[in-house]
Formats: C-alpha cells, structure tokens, sequence
C-alpha cells in the first residue's frame, strides 16, 4: 500500500491503541516531543532516572534514547531502559546527536550501540558518518557535511547495527540493508526550528508501537514530519517566523494524523542492489 494511504491507516491505529512512547531525551526540546506525541495520537513519558528507566521502558510500547544533553548518568539510564527494552521485544529509536563532535559522545553511542540494539538509529549525516567510523565534520549537533553517499552510509551502520538507518537532511535517506527509501518532503525552513530531528524520534517512535517494519514507521515519521512543515511554512503569514513554525508544525502533524490522505507524499523506494 503506498504511503499515502499507510501512513493515515497507521495514525487510526495509533489513535486507538494510544501507545506510550517513553523518552530518555534532550531536555531543550522534550516539550516539543512530548506535545509532538500527543499530536499524532500516542501518550509521552520522559523518565531519565536510572532508578526507574528500566521499568518505565518495560511499561511502554516504544522507546526513544536521544544523547542531545548528555551526561554520565544519562548513559546509565539509556542502557538500562535499553536493555530493558530489547528484553520484552520493546523497540528502540536512538539518535547519535552531535556523535563525532567529541569524543564523549561518540564513546557514548558505542556503549549504548554496545549493550542496546535499536529498531531505528537517525541522524543526520556527520552523526551517522561517525557511527561509520568515517571522518565528520559535525557542527557541533549540526551536519556539516552533505549527502552524498549517504545510502552506502546507511547501508554500512544498518549492516553493522541491524537497525534502520535514517540519514535526515534535504532529502531523507532511509535503509534497512537492502531496501533504500528517499523522502523528499519537508522545507528549509525546517531547519531553522531547533528540535526538528527530535520530534521526528517522537513520529517515529509512534509508528513503531503499531508496526513490525521498522523502515515503514522510519518513512512513516519522516513523511508525516516533512508534510507537517511544508503546511507549517505555507500557513505563515507576513510578520511570523520560526516561532510560528515551531507551533504550527505541530498542530499540522494533529490535522494530518486524522486525514484519509496524505496528499503531496514523495516517498521513492529500490533496493540497494539497484
């Protein structure tokens, strides 16, 4: 079934079953992503405790690690709910924020990588360049470096992890090791919203409470993230900006999880063999 229709199906069961969706994430935007779950039809928590993130994971039909504001005992906490997680067939989002940048964080993704193993993994591309363990030129949590190659990225960390793999920039680039999905919604505009990617982890991660095919709920997310901004951006009126977007992209993922339709979905698939 194309994604047009899917992904709406996928939203009616997400709105029926409610899941809850627990993060261990990055505190700038953890509103954000609690409001952006809510959206979409699922319940937030966020319990970054050590002394409680294991259960709270065991409680949850998915779970979302984001390293954005990381500190030793955030590292604790993402590998307990992790391991937590993996045990009772929970799944995983993790995303490697500014993996690379130093190397605190990249030994952080390798012991949470070493311990937990996630449905999905998405970054964008110096942070799944570093999981690679090829040269990156993050910006800090921001890419520096373009897409190119970004599929054969992909494909080596999905081989190497077994998880998906979603490289995030212009155009989203999403593989499992032998399917490759490009999804060209979204807007530039986007990009000047800080939190984007971590609200994404939330969509995703309400996908992946109601479907076994983890690349599905990946380009699931990101289609319905990409269409949310490009209505956000589209209803701004003369003197709003990227605090407008910000709430706008929001109520647009609210409005389109309850449309038949996702009109203007440009989700294109192969195989990497192609």
């Amino acid at each position: 079934m194309a994604i047009q229709n899917r992904g709406p199906e996928l939203c009616r069961h997400i709105r029926a079953l409610n899941p809850l969706i627990h993060h261990i994430t990055n505190t700038v935007t953890i509103n954000d992503c609690a409001n952006m779950t809510l959206a979409l039809g699922a319940s937030p928590v966020m319990a970054d405790s050590p002394d409680e993130a294991a259960e709270m994971a065991k409680l949850a039909q998915a779970l979302v690690l984001n390293i954005g504001t990381l500190h030793k005992e955030t590292i604790e906490a993402m590998v307990a709910a992790g391991s937590a997680a993996n045990e009772a067939g929970i799944p995983v989002v993790f995303d490697p924020v500014g993996a690379g940048a130093t190397p605190f964080r990249l030994q952080a993704c390798r012991e949470i990588l070493k311990h937990v193993r996630p449905a999905v993994i998405r970054g964008n591309m110096s942070e799944i360049k570093a999981l690679a363990g090829l040269k990156a030129n993050a910006k800090g949590v921001d890419s520096g470096d373009d897409m190119e190659n970004a599929a054969a990225v992909g494909t080596r960390v999905a081989e190497e992890t077994g998880a998906v793999v979603a490289v995030t920039g212009p155009v989203d680039v999403i593989t499992d090791g032998r399917r490759v999905v490009y999804i060209f919604n979204g807007h530039p505009m986007m990009a000047k919203v800080t939190g984007t990617g971590c609200v994404s982890n939330s969509l995703i991660a309400g996908f992946l409470a109601v479907t076994p095919d983890a690349l599905e709920a990946a380009g699931a997310g990101l289609t319905l993230m990409g269409l949310a901004g490009e209505r956000g951006v589209a209803r701004l009126t003369e003197g709003e900006g990227t605090g407008t977007l910000r709430v706008r992209l929001i109520d647009a993922v609210y409005e389109l999880s309850h449309a038949e339709e996702w009109k203007g979905a440009n989700w294109h698939e192969r195989r990497v063999e192609d």
